[in-house]
C-alpha cells in the first residue's frame, strides 16, 4: 500500500522546478485587514488553537537516500511557531506601496525546506487604521483551491470566534523515520506497482469495450493538450527571459459585480473577461514598449482545478493545464472578448484539460529520477507565455481575532524564463489581482497594473456596466502606480476601477 505521507509525483514536480534555479516554488497571498493589529502573541496563539485541523503544517519534508523515492510528510521534532509566524511593520506612509515592496522582498526568499513550508507575516500599523497578513505555502504541499479551504479554516465567518475542537492529547511528534526505512519503504512501493497495474488488466478483461472507450478518450485528450503546445509554441515576448532570484509585486482591486455585468452584457464567462482584461494590458504595455503587436497571440498557461468536491479541503495538487491563447494585438475591447470566449470554448471542446490530467496521473509511474529531469524540462519550456490562474474565494466576510479582511491579493510563481505571473482570487464581492514579476525583467510592473486598469474600464465602457462601487474602507491608500517604464500614463475614465493590487483554477467553469 502507498504512503499516504508521500509526495504526489506533481507535488514532486514543484520542488524540482526550484532545485539549480532562480524560480521559487511558493504561492502565496496579501491580506488586508480592517482596525488595529492583533499582537504577535494573539496571532500565534490564534493559529496555533487551529494547526491541528491542518497537521501538515507541522510536517517537514524527510528525502529518500540516492534520490530511490519521492519525499515523505514527516513531523518536525524542531517545530516552533515563532519562526513560521513573524511580525514587522512599514516605514511611513505605511500604505500600499510600501506593502508592495515588502511583499516583493517576501517573495524574492526561498522556504527553507529542512523546516515546515510555510510563514505568515503580520504587518502592523498600516495607514488608515489597517494591518495585512502576507502568507506563503510551498506549492508541494498545497495548490490553490485547496488552499482556499485551508484558509478558511483558519479564519471566522463572525467577528466572534467560533470555538474548534479540540485534539484528544498535546501534540507530540512522531519519531523521523532513519534512512533504512525511508530507502526500505520507497523500494516496497515500487514492487507493489506491477500489482497495480495486473489488477488493471483484470478489469480490463472484465470490461473490454469500456476500458477500450476510456482509453481512447484519454489518449484523445492527451493528443490535444500535446499538440497545443507542439504545434503552436508560445511566441518571443519580453516576459520569457532568465529571471534571477527577485521579485516584484504589485495588485488590482476589481469588483466582481462590474466584472459579472460585463460578462452579461458582451456575452462569455467571467473567467473570460478576466482573461480578455489580461490580454489588453499586456497588449497596451507591449506597444507602450515599443513591440509591434499586429496580429501577435500570446499563450497563458491556465490551471484548472481537477479536484472533486469530495476532495475540497484536502492538501495536496490536483491540477491540470490549458494553454490559452490572449490576442494582444486586439485593441478593441469587444472584439477582444470575443476572440478569447470563442477560443477558450474551442479548448474546453478539445479535452486539452483532461488530457493534462491524463499525463499529470501517468507522471505517478516515472522514477523520481526522470521525473526531475522532466520537471527540468519543463522549465524550459516554450509552450506558454504567463501564467494566467484565477481562483473562487468565498463570496462572504472573513475575520481574524474580530477584524474583518477587507481584500485579498493571490501570488501563483514565476518558473524558468517566465518574467510575469498573474493570479487572480475573488473575495466578498472583490476580485483581487495579484501581479509578480522578476526584478530586473520588468521594472515597468507597475505601468502593467495601470494598464490593467484601464482595460477593465474599457470593457465595462464597452458593456454599458455600472462604474465600479465604492471602494473598500482604506483603499484611498493605494498607492499611485505611475509608469516606471518611460511610457506616457495610461487615459483616464469614467468608472475606472481605482484600487490596488496577490493555485490551481476553474478557469473553465462559467461563474
Amino acid at each position: 500500500m502507498a504512503n499516504p505521507d508521500r509526495l504526489t509525483a506533481l507535488d514532486s514536480t514543484f520542488l524540482h522546478l526550484e532545485d539549480h534555479s532562480s524560480a521559487h516554488m511558493h504561492v502565496a497571498m496579501v491580506m488586508i485587514f480592517e482596525g488595529k493589529a492583533p499582537t504577535p502573541q494573539e496571532l500565534v496563539d490564534h493559529i496555533l488553537s487551529r494547526l491541528h485541523l491542518v497537521p501538515r503544517y507541522r510536517q517537514r519534508l524527510a528525502y529518500v537516500p540516492l534520490g530511490q523515492g519521492r519525499p515523505v510528510w514527516t513531523d518536525d521534532p524542531h517545530f516552533n511557531p515563532r519562526y513560521h509566524i513573524r511580525h514587522t511593520a512599514l516605514p511611513r506612509p505605511a500604505d500600499d506601496a510600501a506593502l508592495k515592496q515588502l511583499a516583493g522582498r517576501l517573495f524574492s526568499q526561498r522556504l527553507d525546506r529542512s523546516k515546515p513550508l510555510w510563514e505568515f507575516w503580520l504587518v502592523q500599523h498600516m495607514s488608515g487604521g489597517r494591518f495585512a497578513l502576507i502568507a506563503k505555502t510551498h506549492h508541494a504541499l498545497v495548490d490553490g483551491v485547496s488552499g482556499v479551504d485551508i484558509t478558511t479554516v483558519l479564519f471566522d465567518t463572525s467577528p466572534e470566534p467560533v470555538p474548534t475542537s479540540r485534539p484528544p492529547a498535546p501534540w507530540t511528534a512522531r519519531p523521523l523515520p532513519g534512512s533504512a526505512k525511508l530507502l526500505g519503504e520507497a523500494l516496497l512501493e515500487r514492487t507493489t506497482v506491477p500489482g497495480e497495474m495486473t489488477r488493471g488488466a483484470r478489469a480490463l478483461l472484465r470490461a473490454p469495450r469500456r476500458a477500450a472507450a476510456q482509453l481512447k478518450d484519454g489518449l484523445v485528450s492527451i493528443g490535444a493538450t500535446t499538440l497545443a503546445g507542439i504545434n503552436a509554441p508560445a511566441p518571443p515576448s519580453p516576459f520569457n527571459v532568465d529571471i534571477g532570484p527577485h521579485r516584484r509585486y504589485t495588485f488590482l482591486d476589481g469588483d466582481l459585480a462590474q466584472f459579472k455585468a460585463i460578462k452579461d452584457a458582451l456575452g462569455g464567462t467571467l473567467n473570460d473577461v478576466v482573461l480578455a482584461s489580461v490580454s489588453l494590458a499586456l497588449g497596451r504595455y507591449l506597444r507602450a514598449q515599443g513591440q509591434d503587436t499586429e496580429g501577435l497571440v500570446l499563450k497563458a498557461m491556465v490551471p484548472v482545478s481537477v479536484r472533486a468536491d469530495s476532495q475540497r479541503g484536502a492538501l495536496g495538487n490536483q491540477v491540470a493545464a490549458m494553454w490559452a491563447p490572449l490576442p494582444v494585438g486586439v485593441e478593441d475591447p469587444v472584439d477582444c472578448l470575443r476572440q478569447v470566449s470563442g477560443e477558450m470554448e474551442n479548448l474546453k471542446e478539445s479535452g486539452q484539460a483532461v488530457g493534462a490530467q491524463v499525463l499529470t496521473n501517468l507522471a505517478g509511474f516515472a522514477p523520481p529520477t526522470i521525473l526531475s529531469q522532466a520537471a527540468r524540462l519543463q522549465a524550459r519550456q516554450r509552450f506558454f507565455n504567463l501564467v494566467v490562474t484565477n481562483v473562487p474565494g468565498p463570496q462572504f466576510p472573513l475575520y481574524v481575532l474580530g477584524r474583518r479582511l477587507e481584500v485579498l491579493y493571490p501570488v501563483v510563481p514565476l518558473a524558468q524564463r517566465q518574467a510575469l505571473g498573474i493570479a487572480v482570487m475573488s473575495y466578498d464581492g472583490h476580485l483581487g489581482f495579484g501581479l509578480l514579476a522578476d526584478y530586473d525583467a520588468l521594472p515597468g510592473l507597475e505601468g502593467l497594473m495601470q494598464d490593467l486598469r484601464w482595460a477593465i474600464t474599457a470593457l465595462a465602457r464597452a458593456a454599458g456596466a455600472p462604474a465600479k462601487r465604492s471602494k473598500a474602507p482604506g483603499a484611498s491608500h493605494t498607492a499611485n502606480g505611475s509608469r516606471a517604464n518611460g511610457a506616457k500614463p495610461p487615459r483616464k475614465a469614467a468608472g475606472s476601477t481605482g484600487g490596488t493590487g496577490n493555485g490551481s483554477s476553474t478557469l473553465t467553469r462559467s461563474r
